[in-house]
């Protein structure tokens, strides 16, 4: 990244009874900021950046926000955005990668990605089956919010090549985050 970019990141917590009904500990301001080191990790990298989106754009301030939620709300977005009636972990709303490149908007050189929604409960019960690599919820949020952030990138997965592409970005992304990061408590 030749200059330093600013990153704004909002996290909504919308399923403030999570944490205390899962006795865990949801602390959305240092979510906030791995978010932000993660997509920093990524801007710093040009061959990821010439693979995305922002692929020769200029900006001085790239925002998104991250809304977290429960299995009942993920289930309505994505039965009325995907037509699939079932809760997911993660969706995403890439409005700048997904729109045609003559549309996309940048306003005062700050870029809007859109947003990532992320069931808790889903990372929850994801991160208890044994199929899955990550063993902790929060080993599961942070991959969830890091496949999110490279959806809102313009990486996608439609195979199983693209599939595990993302799949070593999201781990590059986590492991360039200070030792633990992924399990604060």
């Amino acid at each position: 990244m030749d200059k330093k970019k600013e990153i704004n990141i909002f996290i909504e917590n919308i399923y403030e009874d999570f944490a205390q009904l899962n006795n865990l500990e949801l602390d959305t301001a240092k979510l906030t900021q791995d978010a932000v080191k993660m997509t920093e990790y990524f801007l710093s990298q040009p061959e990821l950046v010439k693979n995305s989106c922002l692929e020769s754009y200029d900006f001085s301030l790239l925002y998104f926000d991250i809304v977290l939620t429960d299995n009942n709300k993920i289930q309505e977005i994505n039965s009325e955005y995907r037509q699939k009636d079932s809760p997911t972990d993660v969706i995403t709303f890439a409005i700048f990668s997904d729109s045609p490149k003559d549309e996309r908007f940048i306003f005062d050189n700050e870029i809007n990605l859109g947003e990532v929604i992320i069931s808790l409960d889903k990372a929850l019960s994801q991160s208890k089956d044994e199929s899955h690599e990550n063993k902790t919820f929060y080993d599961e949020l942070y991959f969830l919010v890091a496949h999110g952030i490279l959806h809102l990138l313009g990486y996608d997965h439609k195979d199983e090549k693209t599939l595990k592409e993302m799949w070593t970005i999201q781990q590059e992304m986590l492991t360039a985050l200070r030792p633990g990061a992924a399990n604060p408590n």
